[in-house]
């Protein structure tokens, strides 16, 4: 039983030293990676309502907890429910609600600028 952990945790800190090796040889790129991840993800919460409302007016979300299509909804109801359903519904649902919405969304955004960041370092590199 030891063993399993044991084994786990020389996993996770080999790991982890692999990544700060990866970081000091290669401070360029860490910087561009990083730097993606912090511009789009900071930008993605900053326009999440935005984003959420476009994606909602578009019908990609389906219904709001009242039942009503979300693509049908206008303003704030539009936005609201939005950032809802993208957080997995409505707090009164059991749903996760914008805030849930707003996390997935900024989270999204800081994995598509660091997706972003490694094209480009290794565009750089090569």
């Amino acid at each position: 039983m030891f063993d399993v952990f044991s084994d786990a945790f020389d996993g996770i800190s080999g790991f982890f030293g692999n990544v700060a090796d990866l970081v000091v040889e290669n401070p360029g790129t860490t910087l561009l990676v990083v730097g993606g991840a912090i511009v789009t993800g900071g930008a993605a919460f900053a326009f999440a309502p935005a984003i959420a409302a476009t994606a909602g007016a578009a019908g990609i979300l389906g219904t709001a907890s009242t039942g009503t299509a979300i693509s049908t909804l206008s303003g704030a109801a539009l936005t609201n429910a939005s950032l809802a359903a993208i957080g997995g519904g409505a707090l009164a649902a059991g749903g996760g609600g914008m805030a849930a919405g707003t996390a997935v969304t900024t989270g999204v955004g800081a994995v598509v600028g660091a997706a972003g960041g490694t094209i480009g370092a290794i565009e750089l590199i090569d």
